[in-house]
């Protein structure tokens, strides 16, 4: 059970005092922008869902904003940093700001589009700023990776967001709509401003919840799926008996594979949702190697 100690929360003078401590200048390749504002991590937390049952892995917690509020909730909080100058100041940060949960709180060195295991009691809950140039192959990359998460919410460039909770049909439904749907439940939860973060950025800020699904298939694997999404929305205004040519063998097979799915081989990939995605690939898999 977490400590009802709460712990001190970051604000834009604490942010700044650690930002001078390490000689730190935030870089946009690794799009550290720094959440300041207390109200906005802790509404963060809030529309998470997470409660003291949840063991939480944060991606990119930089100065620690969120990871603090996160253990004022959590049962636990791994961290997931690639910077080894913030991954080795969190550890004393908690210490300072919230000793009492510092035990319930570990701090890893790794790239999170790369890691490969998460220390600790498997998580339930993935609640990250993430780094908005690598938002979209983080999130599918740790869904893939943990199938004990339950629920999340990642803050990401609006746009992202659009696109991640995006419906099929609709102009911003695309490649990260569709394979998230895999994994996920999701929707948009929230709008966050510019003016809550150090340095501020020049985009707008987007919350995207999910709660996790079971696969739904058994048939053919996640990765042929996403092989024939991607060629789907490779050529996004081509009809997919056109688009899909390649991976069928010809424009026959791929008309023979959409008609066994029961789709109309003039559609566009776009209005596809991910049960019919999966039962196109069945169908291509019936007659031919997919290539991946």
């Amino acid at each position: 059970m977490p400590d009802t100690s709460a712990p001190r929360l970051l604000g834009p003078a604490e942010v700044r005092e650690l930002a001078a401590k390490l000689d730190l200048r935030p870089t946009k390749q690794r799009g550290q922008n720094f959440v300041i504002d207390a109200n906005t991590v802790r509404r963060i937390v809030r529309e998470s869902g997470i409660d003291d049952s949840d063991v939480v892995v944060e991606v990119g917690p930089g100065l620690g904003s969120l990871t603090l509020a996160l253990l004022e909730v959590a049962a636990e909080v791994t961290a997931i940093e690639v910077d080894p100058l913030l991954a080795g100041e969190l550890p004393a940060t908690i210490a300072k700001h919230a000793p009492a949960q510092a035990e319930r709180f570990r701090v890893v060195l790794h790239d999170a589009l790369t890691i490969t295991d998460v220390p600790g009691p498997p998580p339930t809950a993935l609640v990250a700023n993430l780094p908005y140039n690598v938002s979209v192959p983080v999130l599918l990359h740790l869904m893939a990776l943990l199938p004990s998460l339950k629920h999340g919410l990642v803050m990401v460039q609006a746009e992202v967001a659009d696109r991640l909770a995006a419906p099929p049909g609709s102009k911003t439904y695309g490649v990260p709509s569709a394979k998230a749907a895999w994994f996920a439940d999701v929707r948009r939860a929230g709008a966050i401003g510019r003016n809550v973060f150090w340095p501020a950025p020049n985009v707008d800020s987007g919350l995207v919840a999910w709660t996790h699904r079971e696969p739904p298939t058994t048939e053919v694997t996640r990765e042929q799926v996403f092989a024939v999404i991607d060629a789907a929305f490779s050529q996004r205004r081509k009809a997919l008996r056109g688009v899909l040519r390649g991976i069928a063998g010809s424009a026959e097979a791929a008309e023979a594979a959409l008609k066994a799915a029961g789709i109309e081989p003039l559609t566009r990939g776009e209005a596809l949702g991910i049960d019919e995605f999966v039962a196109l690939t069945v169908a291509l898999h019936a007659n031919v190697e997919v290539e991946g």
